[in-house]
């Protein structure tokens, strides 16, 4: 027959689980921690494309933050409006101009792109032979790209407008401008489907090198 366990023992079986449950616990809150930090406040992005090239590059991979213009909430989350405290004074209501935003392609949703904001609400955007116009003015760019002279009537990428961004909408265009869907072709962007504001550069890999950007690495993005 087998020993009866003895006081001792129960003590012990007693204290392995209490130990498990707490381990148990604590996991459960680093996670639930993780989850709202994660939904709300940071998230990460890597760079897929070279629409916003010599900014961002293929395989850079930066952090945005989500609560710039008010806190994101997931339309997975059941029964929740797109943004809390879009109105309060602590967050800004729009974009700055020339903020880069990672949002939700107007076109698929389940897609995320990152463009640099160039018109606000309520302004006169107009593009005359790649050259941005705001309200009658020659905007400086020395951002963009351009792998390509201007065309003669290549409506939109080199002529635009003039036309006014709706109000709760604004217009956003890549700084590779020969290489970018943005604004010029699937029109401007509700501010709610604003994701966030890129921040910084956490990692950089030349894909066609096979290396690490060290130099990218930590850098701010403007």
């Amino acid at each position: 027959m087998a020993d009866n366990p003895t006081e001792a023992d129960a003590q012990t079986i007693r204290k392995k689980k209490s130990t498990a449950r707490e381990l148990a616990e604590f996991a459960l809150i680093v996670l639930a921690v993780f989850f709202i930090f994660r939904t709300f406040f940071i998230q990460t992005f890597k760079i897929p494309s070279g629409s916003m090239k010599d900014t961002l590059l293929i395989g850079d991979r930066i952090v945005v933050t989500k609560f710039n213009y008010g806190i994101h909430i997931p339309n997975e989350i059941p029964f929740t409006s797109y943004k809390l405290f879009a109105d309060h004074t602590l967050f800004q209501q729009t974009p700055d101009r020339n903020d880069i935003i990672v949002f939700k392609f107007p076109q698929d949703e389940k897609r995320d792109f990152i463009k640099r904001v160039i018109a606000l609400p309520g302004e006169l955007i107009q593009v005359r032979r790649q050259k941005v116009y705001i309200d009658g003015r020659l905007m400086a760019e020395p951002f963009t790209r351009h792998n390509e002279p201007p065309g003669d009537f290549l409506y939109p990428r080199d002529d635009l407008g003039p036309f006014r961004i709706p109000e709760g909408h604004v217009f956003v265009m890549g700084d590779n401008r020969e290489n970018s869907m943005d604004s010029r072709f699937w029109g401007v962007l509700d501010l709610h489907k604003i994701r966030g504001k890129a921040l910084l550069i956490y990692w950089s890999w030349d894909r066609d090198a096979s290396n690490i950007r060290f130099d990218r690495i930590g850098n701010n993005i403007n």
